[in-house]
C-alpha cells in the first residue's frame, strides 16, 4: 500500500469511529428556560444586578484549560433560538401580567404545578370579582404559556413530540423560581409551600 492510500484508509478509518448522537440538548433548554422566567418574573423598570465579569472571566479560563487537559466526547455547541419576534411578545406579554399574578401567588390562591403551568388552588378567601379576575388572568398565562412552549419547539426545529419534555424542564423553572412561601407541586403530584 502507498502512502496516499494508507492515508485514505486512516480518514476513513477514523471517520467511519465517529458516531453522531443526536439528542435533545436537555441542558441548554434548561439554561433558556431559566432565563426566561428571571425575564417574566423581573419587576417593571428593575434593572437586573450586573454579573461579575472577573468571575466570568475566571470561569471561562477555568474552562478552556479543563477542556484542553481532558478527554471529552465532541458535541456541537447548542445555542438555544428563544430570541424570535413571537417568542419576545410573549414574554413580554407575561412579564406585564406577572404584576397581577404575585398578590394571588402570595395569597395562596395559585401555584405552580409540575407540567409548566399555574394551577388554581385556593380561592376560599377571595371575593367574587377577584376569582372572576383570577380565573382569567390564568387561563391567559397558561395559554401564553403553552404559545411560549410551541415557539421554542418551532424555532429550533425539535418535533412536536418534545412538548412534554420542554414543558417538565419549564416547570422545573417555575417552581426553582417561585418566591418562598409559594405553592409548588412535585413531580408526583403533591404541593407543597416553597
Amino acid at each position: 500500500m502507498n502512502a496516499k492510500a494508507m492515508t485514505i484508509f486512516f480518514v476513513l478509518f477514523l471517520t467511519a469511529c465517529v458516531t453522531v448522537n443526536i439528542y435533545f440538548p436537555s441542558s441548554a433548554v434548561q439554561k433558556a428556560a431559566d432565563e426566561i422566567v428571571d425575564e417574566i418574573r423581573i419587576e417593571r423598570g428593575k434593572k437586573q444586578e450586573p454579573k461579575d465579569k472577573i468571575k466570568q472571566e475566571g470561569m471561562l479560563i477555568k474552562e478552556s484549560l479543563l477542556s484542553l487537559l481532558t478527554v471529552s466526547e465532541a458535541y456541537a455547541q447548542i445555542n438555544i433560538e428563544v430570541s424570535t419576534p413571537a417568542i419576545r411578545a410573549l414574554k413580554d406579554t407575561m412579564r406585564g401580567r406577572f404584576q397581577y399574578l404575585q398578590p394571588f401567588y402570595l395569597r395562596g390562591a395559585i401555584g405552580e404545578n409540575k407540567d409548566g403551568y399555574v394551577e388554581i388552588r385556593d380561592i376560599a378567601g377571595l371575593n367574587l370579582k377577584e376569582k372572576s379576575d383570577l380565573q382569567n388572568l390564568v387561563n391567559q398565562e397558561n395559554r401564553d404559556r403553552q404559545s411560549l412552549y410551541i415557539e421554542i419547539i418551532k424555532a429550533n426545529k425539535f418535533g412536536n413530540e418534545v412538548l412534554p419534555q420542554v414543558q417538565k424542564i419549564f416547570a422545573n423553572s417555575w417552581r426553582d423560581k417561585s418566591m418562598a412561601g409559594w405553592w409548588i407541586q412535585d413531580d408526583n403530584g403533591q404541593w407543597r409551600k416553597k
